[in-house]
C-alpha cells in the first residue's frame, strides 16, 4: 500500500499546524503548505509559518519558496504540491498537507480546469451588475446558465458568484462546465481529510493574541522590508493580513496599538471567510471542533482509530 495523504484545512489560528506537526512525528511524514500567503519568502512571522524549531521536528516544504514580486496562482501550486506530494510518497513517507487555502485543497481533491483568460471587461461588468442587481438577483441569473454554482458558492461570496459569471460571459461555458474537466486531482481513495473548526469565540481570541505576538517577533521588520520593495499592491503577497495595517503605522498614519486593532479585526474576519469556505466546500470533511492542542489530538485519533498505539 503507498503511503498516506493526509489532509488538515482549518482558518487561521485554528491549531492546524500544531496538529499536522504531531501527525507527522507520529507517522514519519512531511509537511506540504497549503496555504497561500506562507508561499513567500520574508513573511514567516506575519503568516505564522514554521520558525527553526519546527523544521528540526518534521520536513517541511513549499513554505517560503516564493518571491514576494513573483504571485502564485492555484494551478502553480497545484502543480509544485504534486510534484513535492508524489517525491514524498516516492520515499515512503506520508505527506501530510495543511493550510487554510480552501481554492488549494479543491485544486488536490476535485482538480482545477484550464479556464480560458477573462477580459477586463468581463470582470468589471460582473461587478457591476452585482452592485446593481443584489445578491438575489444575480445568483438567480446566474442559476439560469450555471446552476451547480449558483448552489455551490456560499451566501455572501461575491468574488465567487462574480467569477462564475464573469467566465460564462467571457466563454460562452459556465463554470460548473470547466470545472467538470479538471485534471491534476489525487487519486480516489489515497486520501483522508480533516477541518478543523474551534468554537467561534475561541478562534477568535487565538486570532488576536497571535498578532500580538507576531509584533514581538518582528512582523513589523517584515513589513517595513516588503514595502521598502515598492512592489505592485495587486500582487498576492501585497495582501497579507497585516501588510496594510502596520504599513500604515510605519508610514505615520495611525498609532501602533490602531494598527494592532486593525490588524486584528482584518484577521478575525479572514478566519470567518475560512470557515464558510470549509462549510461550503468541505462539508464532508470530518470536523475538530476542540480548541486547544491535545484536544484536537484526541479527536483526531478517535476520527483515525488505526494510528492510535
Amino acid at each position: 500500500m503507498e503511503p498516506r495523504i493526509w489532509l488538515i484545512a482549518g482558518p487561521t489560528a485554528s491549531g492546524k499546524s500544531a496538529l499536522a506537526l504531531r501527525l507527522a512525528e507520529a507517522v514519519g511524514g512531511e509537511i506540504v503548505n497549503a496555504d497561500s500567503m506562507q508561499l513567500y519568502a520574508g513573511l514567516r512571522v506575519l503568516t505564522a509559518g514554521p520558525g527553526p524549531e519546527d523544521l528540526v521536528r518534521a520536513p517541511h516544504h513549499l513554505f517560503g519558496v516564493a518571491d514576494p514580486a513573483d504571485g502564485w496562482s492555484a494551478g502553480r501550486w497545484q502543480r509544485a504540491a504534486r510534484a513535492v506530494i508524489d517525491d514524498v510518497r516516492a520515499r515512503g513517507r506520508p505527506a501530510i498537507v495543511v493550510g487554510g487555502t480552501g481554492l488549494y485543497f479543491t485544486a488536490l481533491t476535485r482538480g482545477l480546469s484550464e479556464i480560458p483568460p477573462v477580459p477586463a471587461e468581463a470582470r468589471t461588468g460582473a461587478a457591476a451588475d452585482f452592485d446593481a442587481m443584489g445578491e438575489a438577483a444575480f445568483r438567480a441569473r446566474l442559476a439560469d446558465v450555471d446552476p451547480t454554482a449558483a448552489a455551490r458558492i456560499a451566501p455572501g461570496d461575491r468574488q465567487r458568484l462574480c467569477r462564475a459569471w464573469e467566465v460564462f460571459a467571457a466563454t460562452g461555458l459556465s463554470l460548473s462546465s470547466h470545472q467538470a474537466s479538471a485534471e491534476g486531482a489525487l487519486p480516489d481513495g489515497s486520501w483522508t481529510a480533516v477541518a478543523l473548526e474551534p468554537a467561534r469565540e475561541a478562534l477568535y481570541a487565538r486570532c488576536d493574541a497571535r498578532l500580538v505576538a507576531m509584533l514581538e517577533q518582528g512582523a513589523l521588520d517584515e513589513v517595513r522590508a516588503l514595502v521598502a520593495r515598492n512592489l505592485d499592491p495587486t500582487l498576492p503577497a501585497m495582501k497579507a493580513v497585516g501588510v496594510r495595517e502596520f504599513a500604515a503605522y510605519l508610514r505615520g498614519e495611525t498609532t501602533r496599538d490602531a494598527a494592532l486593532a486593525a490588524a486584528q479585526q482584518e484577521t478575525r474576519r479572514y478566519a470567518k471567510r475560512q470557515t464558510t469556505w470549509m462549510r461550503g466546500q468541505m462539508a464532508d470533511w470530518p470536523r475538530i471542533t476542540a480548541s486547544d492542542h491535545e484536544s484536537q489530538w484526541r479527536q483526531f485519533l478517535a476520527l483515525n482509530p488505526a494510528l492510535t498505539p
